[in-house]
């Protein structure tokens, strides 16, 4: 079976700076780390491989220190890898970072299975695995917890939906996003990581996609745009009060009064 896994770099910290003019989280120079979600996907994939044979793929979007989490997939047991790199994909929303992933995807190959986290850390919308899928015109599950049975053309799921489990058998190839849980991640192997220390990593840019349409990729192609992010304000005051149980009842009652909680 022929499995790819998207995954992405993320901010390693909360301590993260925005370009105020065009709202992007300013990476350069902070600590990274692969999407926590994206572990549980990179596992699941290496699952099956180990259960059906196959290949695994890991693919990312992003600047070329990106390139070190597919090291770190490598080291957990992925074949191969590739990022798609590009200063005319910076800035994307989810809509343009799914169809370079779609359009990434299509340069690798026709997978059999496509996994991806149920989402990122530093975006939390849950929205990319599935546009990737309508992009393809394939099938696609979101919040997956768990694999009951992979048949020759299709494979059986369980989903986490908001108020009850469902079972469904969907068509190969497809897309699913899957949720923390449904498998314990691997940590690295050293010894992969000395027998995986010279494997490539490519990397490709817009001229190496079919399509090269730059008002479909990065902040031009993307519908969205973020009117203005900020941190929030760290509130640290704090009041000490001592009384009665009685005092401290009516002192808590007009103080919620005061802050119009009551």
């Amino acid at each position: 079976m022929d499995i790819f896994v998207c995954i992405k770099q993320v901010p390693g910290t909360t301590e993260v700076e925005v370009d105020e003019k065009t709202g992007v989280l300013k990476r350069d120079g902070i600590d990274s780390k692969m999407n926590p979600y994206d572990l549980y996907a990179v596992e699941t994939a290496i699952k099956i491989k180990e259960e059906k044979k196959g290949e695994v793929t890991v693919l990312s979007m992003g600047p070329p220190q990106a390139a070190e989490i597919i090291g770190e997939a490598y080291m957990m047991g992925a074949d191969r890898g590739a990022l798609f790199t590009d200063m005319k994909f910076a800035g994307a929303d989810v809509l343009a970072t799914a169809y370079t992933l779609s359009q990434g995807i299509k340069k690798l190959g026709n997978p059999d299975l496509i996994i991806c986290g149920k989402m990122t850390t530093d975006g939390d919308t849950a929205q990319v695995g599935p546009e990737i899928a309508e992009f393809l015109d394939i099938p696609h599950v979101a919040n997956v917890k768990k694999i009951l049975e992979i048949k020759e053309d299709s494979i059986v799921l369980e989903m986490d939906m908001p108020h009850t489990i469902e079972i469904v058998d969907v068509k190969l190839p497809c897309l699913i996003t899957v949720e923390k849980g449904i498998y314990q991640p691997r940590l690295p192997s050293f010894k992969r990581k000395i027998a995986t220390k010279d494997r490539e990593i490519p990397f490709y840019s817009l001229k190496d996609l079919d399509d090269h349409d730059e008002m479909k990729y990065g902040l031009d192609g993307s519908p969205t745009q973020v009117k203005r992010i900020f941190p929030p304000e760290a509130n640290t005051d704090q009041e000490i009060w001592k009384g009665s149980g009685e005092e401290l009842s009516e002192r808590l009652v007009d103080k919620l009064g005061e802050l119009k909680f009551l």
